[in-house]
């Protein structure tokens, strides 16, 4: 085992018992594949499932597995109308697992995520049954403040690209702390503790996934 990847195997053990103390069950890999045999094997037979928008979830191959399977799937990227995304995420507020990332993790076991339309992370908050979420060591930060950094200048700048969305991080490369139209740093949400002990599900892969 090469040194760094010692050093996210010590780390993420660190982790995990912090997140224990705050409700959260918290799992390493040392590699996508691996995170991805992980990731399904805590899905029941017949279980609805959803994800939010996540870099990570694509680079592991998650969503084509899920696409090729027998689960319910909702998936909010196949609705184009108001009317249509509203009943959508009716459906996804009561799913049996949703899948995402988070944008940073501090280094005594607190979720760090900064939203859009927040979606995503109001799903973390409460509704469906288990969230899973799947992080790269890469987002791992020292605390919460180093965490909003990271995600206002590491983060933020090329998924705007991604979008093709036009702000200032986009043509900067860094935060401008903009309220422009196509701002995605809307809500800012900081998961201290899971109320439902094991509800939220980390599994810490070591590798640099995502942004």
């Amino acid at each position: 085992m090469s040194p760094k990847k010692q050093y996210y195997e010590n780390l993420a053990d660190s982790l995990i018992e912090k997140f224990n103390l705050r409700g959260i069950e918290g799992y390493y890999c040392e590699n996508a594949d691996e995170a991805l045999i992980m990731a399904k094997r805590f899905l029941t037979p017949g279980c609805s499932i959803s994800w939010g928008g996540s870099e990570t979830i694509e680079e592991i191959g998650l969503i084509p597995e899920l696409e090729a399977s027998d689960y319910i799937l909702y998936d909010r990227s196949s609705v184009k109308t108001p009317e249509e995304k509203s009943a959508m995420y009716s459906k996804i507020v009561t799913s049996d697992y949703f899948f995402m990332s988070s944008n940073a993790i501090t280094l005594d076991g607190q979720l760090v995520n900064i939203d859009a339309s927040g979606n995503r992370v109001a799903c973390l908050i409460t509704g469906p049954k288990n969230v899973i979420i799947i992080a790269g060591m890469n987002k791992i930060v020292t605390d919460v403040n180093t965490g909003i950094e990271r995600i206002r200048n590491m983060a933020a700048p090329p998924n705007v690209t991604r979008l093709g969305l036009h702000t200032p991080c986009a043509e900067l490369g860094r935060c401008a702390n903009c309220l422009s139209e196509d701002c995605i740093c809307c809500e800012i949400v900081i998961t201290r503790k899971s109320k439902i002990p094991g509800r939220i599900k980390v599994i810490l892969v070591g590798e640099e996934l995502g942004y």
